[in-house]
């Protein structure tokens, strides 16, 4: 287990998904027009794009020379700058908001533990984060947030939103919250505390019956560095399970090396996926010979599977190592590395675009899921899940000709 774990981590080292290369000693002496040239030499030397969306990537150089004073004049350049790439995964990052990524990365963060979301102008909670402050005070998913500190939410961005709810661990929010089927608003006092973020569960998102000789994996995230070894962790500890269905819907993706080391568990000397750089340079990545169980596989996934759910998904379909059920995924075929800046910034780059094992290109168009299953509106009213139900069915049909 630990030589597989470490031949993969060497792999996504060569593929350069994550690089934190700037040497903090040179990074203390950058005034803010140094930082934001350091993002235009980026940019310049590592785009996928070599055009730079068709631009003359030199008038950039210097436009703001006269104008950037401050960190905050140089945030505000850069983003400018970067948005004439269109390409949104290129992104700029401030101190504060790379911290969170980190954080993320560690797999916690302080606060009450809420996914939101903003729908309509509205803001409304996703699902609370198990075992966590929100879920202890009783916040529901769907329950639509109007005010937090009694400031109304109307027309807040979800960025805005997530900033006033966060808070080091000890100090109150307060949040009136609009449940649907009941009259009046609730108020609710949450303490923040730190925030362990459960990627990976056992328990699907809506209740439903799952045989006993099949486990269910569901994985909301690929960021956090645990979320290979925690499914590694379930699969070792069920060894007598028939068969696996690993949720991948509204998996928005995340590092790499995850898709690649949970690939490698349930496969054996197969392609994974391959990247390709603005030179043409591809590198490809394989399964080994060893791997965790070859027991069947149904994978799901939705519109919201995207990334790194694209390269597992597209990888196990390809490979005929596990049928996928749901409906068409997001669409996102690109590769971003991350580069550390001064004082504690950072920016996305789009460096390279990945490659299915049969050599197919998803950006912009998805996975076709084996088996299409579309969700109604009536099936979320009545909490019937039928996707899963699904998977459960044609994973009983392989476990059947597996025996």
């Amino acid at each position: 287990m630990n030589r597989t774990f470490g031949r993969i981590l060497l792999t996504v080292l060569t593929l350069a998904f994550l690089v934190m290369g700037v040497n903090t000693a040179r990074v203390m002496a950058y005034s803010p027009c140094d930082l934001y040239d350091m993002v235009w030499k980026l940019v310049n030397n590592k785009f996928v794009d070599q055009t730079n969306n068709n631009q003359d990537w030199t008038r950039w150089r210097h436009k703001y020379d006269s104008k950037i004073q401050t960190n905050e004049d140089a945030y505000m350049a850069i983003n400018t700058m970067l948005a004439s790439l269109n390409d949104p995964y290129t992104r700029f990052l401030d101190p504060k908001e790379f911290a969170e990524e980190q954080n993320s990365m560690k797999g916690s963060l302080k606060g009450i533990g809420t996914q939101i979301s903003v729908k309509d102008g509205q803001l409304y909670v996703v699902e609370p984060i198990e075992n966590s402050p929100a879920q202890r005070a009783g916040i529901q998913a769907g329950d639509e947030i109007m005010e937090i500190n009694g400031e109304s939410t109307k027309g807040i961005t979800v960025d805005k939103a997530a900033d006033k709810i966060r808070g080091e661990k000890g100090t109150t929010v307060t949040l009136l919250i609009k449940r649907k089927n009941v009259e009046k608003p609730i108020t609710f006092n949450i303490v923040r505390d730190e925030v362990e973020v459960k990627v990976v569960t056992k328990k699907p998102p809506i209740e439903t019956k799952i045989p006993d000789n099949i486990q269910y994996i569901r994985l909301s995230s690929f960021l956090s560095k645990n979320a290979g070894s925690e499914i590694g962790e379930i699969i070792l500890k069920t060894r007598d399970k028939d068969g696996y269905i690993l949720d991948l819907r509204s998996n928005p993706g995340g590092l790499l090396s995850n898709a690649v080391l949970i690939a490698d568990m349930l496969m054996r000397d197969s392609v994974i996926v391959s990247t390709v750089d603005r030179e043409g340079y591809k590198e490809t990545a394989r399964a080994g010979r060893e791997l965790l169980t070859q027991k069947p596989v149904v994978v799901l996934v939705n519109k919201g599977s995207a990334s790194a759910s694209e390269i597992l998904s597209g990888a196990l379909k390809e490979n005929e190592r596990a049928t996928i059920v749901g409906t068409q995924t997001f669409g996102k075929g690109i590769v971003q590395e991350i580069n550390k800046l001064p004082e504690g910034s950072a920016v996305h780059i789009t460096i390279q675009h990945y490659l299915t094992p049969n050599g197919n290109d998803i950006h912009k168009k998805g996975i076709t899921p084996d088996v299409v299953v579309e969700i109604k509106d009536e099936d979320v009213t009545n909490k019937n899940d039928v996707q899963l139900k699904k998977g459960i069915e044609v994973l009983e049909q392989k476990i059947s000709k597996s025996k």
